[in-house]
């Protein structure tokens, strides 16, 4: 299943039945109706042993037609699964048969039986040793096989010897037969270990696809530490891989991983600038480029040679090669080239539940350190109704692990129908994912905390339970701000019957007994009446109280302590007997008690650290993903720990030994072997634009890695280096009608390459643009390279690459010419942006929703809340800031300085986008040309671009206007703004507040919509205000200052209301601020928590402020 294996799978037993099949299929096909009459004439014990006789009479008979027969019959009967053994003595005396087919059949049943007969299988050595030097290759891998199943110590000379023979066989499938077979007898005889190395080296050097996987396994089993027999066949390996046989490719590729760990230096170094991302480099300064280079991290050749081979099995129908890839990328790309595995292992969670169990492992492994890979496949996470309990646990596991200040308010809400579920098990971990919610994202613990003690009230016991034990783990961060929480778990004391639950109470108000001190000692009184009917996990927190409040409030538990600490002096059992006999000696003073009852207080008062709330899969990385030890969490027999990475590379150069080779023969020889070295030299060339021709010419089908440009003379001269490629692939019959036709098709393109550049360069355009949307878009579905994209677009993609030079021209040498494929490239991206909005957005932010979800209470108590109502309106905004923010400083962009600023207005270019006033100058003694926005986006939110500014005298600036989604979300948009000359980083950070539009409405309604959003959609705090802010006119400025929303008239003097929705998904913001000299509770009523608790640190900032 899926490859996990720990290194260990026994490929013996597969090879072997696997042959077996295949000599079956080799002989004239088995009658259907074997398996029906064996079947019925195996109903009945004297029925069976009748037809055994029968079967040893039809084996001894003279004919040959007889025998056939009998064996089809008894290979039937093994099929199903029944016990021939008997019938031992009679098969194996046809074994040394001349009829080919009987013969095939013989050893399909001795390779079964052989281990269980060892004995009658001895006689028979010399014929399998004749057979060994049958001129049939299936009989002659039958009889290694059956060689090797016979395990008594006597015979391993012999099947050494046979071994090394098959070894140099002819036929690749007795070579592979040979690879099963050093592994049976490494585990018979481990002393043989260095004449198996011996016969494993020579077999590495074999070229055959069939022999490979299991070469590997046996170099796995046999000496899996002799990484220098992998050296000369590295890159061999690598270019066979495509064509292994699916279980060989899961072998090669966990053996490759292991190889590269110990031979490459580790591309992860967090100040690393790859030189293969060249699209990223926009320095120009002789400072900046002398920074760039000291950091430059130049992946070795054979590394990326590795990646790129194995980047096509993505696609594969096998499940253990997909999961195989995953974890090599994972343990050996660098982490920007992760995100390509993504979709492939989200595609196997439509598999069967035992693989997504699996998968889903590994993905929640991954989650944890590398959240933005899976967040945009989100929904993909969601649990369904029909899943099992395992499979909704990982996948609650890994939503907890992507929860971020962007999407929490999605999760909550899936969260909040994942507490209803009839699946106890299930509903008690939603609950617990919340508590690590609201401990890992700070601006929704209040948000949560309310939540839970909402669900304290429900009639799920198992749901109380682990809400009150979740509480108590919230609470321990900050229990001073909560002592209204513990009053009301205390009024809800009684109704709830679960040990655990009632136990956790006890302990809160132990703790924080100063807090309540009026309702501890009523508490107290309670339980000293039920003491003897309590579980004992209740008893030992019943103490524990007692003992806090004896040390806090003696004057009014002295007597309750004592009571209490007698009954458990007779409890039953010992440990509460004695928890209370060192309870009392520690807390009661008397002359036999010690120095330690000084302390008393000190050591039951203590403050106590606060539970960490963690991922269970947190420690799992430490075993190789995809493997047993990594399912279990433990060390499996067999597995083979990764190492790692050298500090230092070790010396390529011992890869490179098959290369220099050819150079010493001469003749004929060397003229056929000079292809081969030259497309080596070609194929592990650090460009990445060879790397692209040897990806069109080589079988493995990977056209989706053409970032890299080339000039029109090298794409010229791209025809020889494609032929050499070509020549090294293993399938050379379909390399070469490959090359016949992009012969033909580059013919083609050099004739019309002037007249075309124009309409090439558009296509280009077109196909980024389409690549773009295709990366950022959430219903696109499968791998980023399939062989069919890549043979339906192969003119397209040539014309495209042929103009790519024409671009490195132009940004290395800027001519005249330029402004008109610039002006193009503006109007296409308009052309692009209205494509976007066939697409879906990337899902990185909360995803957009006009209707309001129901809150944790009413969904708990079955209520549903209608969507917003006609009667809110949009008005003008009450404030607009005037304050200017830098977008590009003039001596970063080279002469070229940015303001921005938010205008506060509905947005022209789109609903759901925020207004923003450009305002660019030139301060340099040049004008600018050409000032417009790439298309480019880091972050992928929809931009409405300014038209292009053609020219910008010197001293002169323009103002310009554009719009933004930011999808509700205060992440920054990053965008290149360009000039003719250069390209700019720059990025636009939004407030809170500029990400809401003002409403208005009745007050009536403004109360209505309030009652709709409680529970987790409210927060709520208390300030003190200073009287200079105490006025209506000070309310109203500080707060409209802060968020662009609108002034609700309202009857009561001291409580000041404000409306607004956000820009994006158009969700309610309801703001009031209650006076009460001299304090003020500000309250928030929005679905949107995040911004909720961010509006709300900024209206108490604001509030508090004495300034204007």
């Amino acid at each position: 299943m899926l490859g996990m294996s720990a290194n260990s799978v026994s490929y013996n037993e597969q090879g072997s039945v696997e042959s077996g099949v295949d000599a079956a299929q080799e002989n004239s096909s088995i009658p259907a109706s074997i398996s029906s009459s064996s079947g019925a004439a195996f109903s009945l014990f004297s029925a069976d042993y009748k037809k055994n006789e029968d079967l040893k009479e039809m084996l001894e008979s003279s004919k040959e037609s007889l025998k056939l027969e009998a064996m089809k019959r008894i290979v039937g009967l093994i099929a199903e699964g029944k016990n021939a053994s008997e019938l031992f003595p009679a098969v194996v005396k046809n074994v040394a048969s001349k009829n080919i087919e009987l013969k095939k059949l013989v050893y399909v049943y001795l390779v079964r039986y052989a281990e269980e007969q060892q004995d009658l299988a001895l006689l028979s050595i010399s014929t399998f040793q004749r057979a060994l030097k049958d001129p049939n290759q299936l009989i002659r891998a039958s009889a290694l096989r059956v060689l090797s199943s016979i395990r008594v110590p006597i015979i391993v000379p012999i099947m050494m010897l046979a071994i090394k023979e098959a070894a140099t066989d002819l036929s690749p499938y007795v070579r592979k037969t040979a690879a099963h077979a050093i592994q049976k007898l490494y585990s018979l005889d481990p002393d043989q270990k260095e004449h198996l190395i011996e016969v494993i080296e020579k077999l590495l050097k074999d070229k055959s696809t069939l022999v490979a996987g299991s070469l590997v396994m046996a170099f796995e089993e046999v000496c899996p530490e002799r990484i220098d027999l992998i050296h000369k066949n590295y890159r061999k390996l690598c270019n066979l891989l495509v064509d292994v046989e699916e279980w060989g490719q899961v072998v090669i590729i966990h053996m490759l991983t292991r190889y590269a760990r110990t031979q490459f230096v580790s591309p992860w170094k967090e100040d690393a600038m790859f030189d293969e991302n060249s699209e990223k480099a926009f320095y120009d300064s002789e400072e900046e480029r002398k920074v760039e280079q000291s950091n430059l991290y130049i992946m070795d050749p054979d590394h990326r040679l590795l990646l790129r081979n194995t980047k096509p099995l993505l696609q594969s129908r096998n499940t253990a090669v997909v999961m195989a890839v995953s974890q090599l990328y994972w343990h050996l790309a660098p982490k920007h080239e992760l995100n390509i595995i993504t979709k492939s292992l989200v595609r196997l969670l439509r598999s069967h539940r035992e693989v997504q169990y699996v998968v889903l492992q590994n993905i929640a492994t991954m989650s944890i350190q590398r959240k933005g890979m899976f967040e945009p496949f989100m929904k993909s996470f969601y649990v369904r109704s029909t899943d099992a309990t395992h499979i909704k646990t990982l996948k609650l596991e890994i939503l907890t692990n992507l929860a971020n200040e962007a999407n929490i308010s999605t999760i909550l809400r899936e969260f909040q129908t994942y507490v209803k579920s009839q699946d106890k098990a299930f509903a008690a971990a939603t609950i617990q994912a919340i508590g690590r919610c609201a401990t890992n994202i700070s601006e929704v613990t209040d948000t949560c905390l309310n939540g839970l003690v909402l669900l304290l009230s429900n009639r799920d016991e198992t749901v109380v339970a682990e809400s009150v034990v979740v509480i108590k783990k919230l609470l321990q961060t900050q229990p001073s701000q909560h002592s209204d929480i513990i009053k009301h778990m205390a009024k809800l004391f009684d109704n709830i019957t679960v040990p655990m639950a009632r136990a956790s109470i006890l302990w809160l108000m132990g703790e924080y007994c100063e807090h309540v001190p009026k309702i501890a000692p009523d508490v107290l009184r309670k339980m000293a009446k039920t003491f003897t009917n309590e579980e004992d996990i209740v008893k030992l927190q019943i103490v524990n109280l007692a003992a806090k409040l004896y040390l806090t409030n003696s004057k009014q538990t002295k007597l309750l302590t004592q009571y209490i600490l007698n009954l458990g002096k007779y409890d039953q059992n010992y440990d509460i007997r004695d928890r209370t006999r060192f309870i009392r000696q520690l807390i009661v003073p008397n002359e036999k008690s010690g120095a330690l009852s000084k302390y008393a207080r000190r050591i039951l008062m203590a403050p106590k650290p606060a539970p960490v709330l963690q991922s269970a899969f947190k420690d799992r990385d430490q075993f190789q993903l995809g493997t047993l030890s990594h399912t279990l969490n433990s060390q499996a027999c067999g597995y083979l720990e990764l190492s790692d990475w050298p500090a230092v590379a070790p010396d390529q150069s011992v890869r490179n030994v098959e290369v220099v080779e050819p150079v010493k023969e001469t003749g004929a020889p060397a003229l056929r072997k000079s292809k081969p070295a030259k497309s080596n030299e070609k194929f592990y060339s650090d460009s990445e634009e060879e790397e692209e021709g040897e990806k069109e010419g080589s079988s493995s089908e990977d056209s989706s890695n053409s970032s890299s440009e080339e000039s029109v003379s090298e794409s010229e001269s791209e025809e020889n280096s494609d032929d050499s490629n070509r020549s090294s692939s293993s399938q050379s019959e379909k390399s070469s009608s490959e090359s016949d036709s992009e012969k033909k098709k580059k013919t083609l393109k050099n004739k019309k390459l002037q007249k075309q550049k124009p309409d090439s360069k558009n296509r280009k355009q077109k196909n980024g643009n389409a690549v773009k949307v295709e990366s950022r878009s959430e219903s696109e579905s499968g791998s980023e390279s399939s062989s069919s994209e890549s043979s339906s677009e192969s003119r397209s993609e040539l014309d495209s690459d042929s103009d790519s030079g024409t671009d490195q021209k132009k940004n290395t040498k800027p001519k005249p010419v330029q402004s008109k494929p610039v002006i193009k490239q503006v109007e296409k991206k308009e052309v692009s942006l209205l494509d976007l909005d066939d697409f879906s957005p990337a899902p990185v932010t909360t995803p957009k929703s006009s209707i309001l979800s129901p809150n944790l209470l009413s969904d708990l108590q079955g209520l549903l809340i209608s969507p917003t109502t006609s009667a809110l309106q949009a008005s003008f905004p009450v404030f607009v800031p005037e304050t200017s923010h830098e977008l590009l400083h003039r001596m970063t962009g080279k002469g070229l300085s940015g303001q921005y600023r938010f205008t506060r207005q509905p947005c022209i270019y789109g609903n759901s986008m925020v207004s923003l006033q450009l305002t660019l100058s030139n301060s340099s003694d040049q004008a600018l040309e050409n000032i417009h926005i790439s298309e480019k986006s880091s972050t992928g939110q929809n931009i409405h671009c300014f038209n292009a500014i053609e020219r910008l005298e010197p001293q002169a600036s323009v103002t310009v206007s554009m719009g933004i989604d930011f999808n509700d979300s205060t992440q920054a948009a990053n965008f290149q703004l360009c000039t003719k000359e250069d390209e700019f980083s720059v990025s636009i950070q939004p407030g809170v507040g500029e990400l809401l539009l003002p409403i208005t409405m009745s007050e009536a309604d403004f109360t209505k919509e309030q009652g709709k959003l409680v529970g987790m959609n409210e927060s709520s705090a208390t300030i003190t205000m200073t009287p200079e802010n105490l006025s209506s006119q000070s309310v109203n400025r500080k707060v409209v200052s802060v968020a662009n929303i609108g002034v609700i008239p309202s009857s009561q003097e001291n409580i000041y209301r404000f409306a607004g929705k956000t820009v994006s998904s158009g969700s309610l913001v309801l703001v009031s601020v209650a006076l009460k000299d001299p304090d003020a509770v500000i309250t928030i009523n929005t679905e949107k928590t995040v911004m909720s608790s961010m509006l709300l640190r900024q209206f108490k900032t604001a509030l508090t402020n004495t300034g204007p």
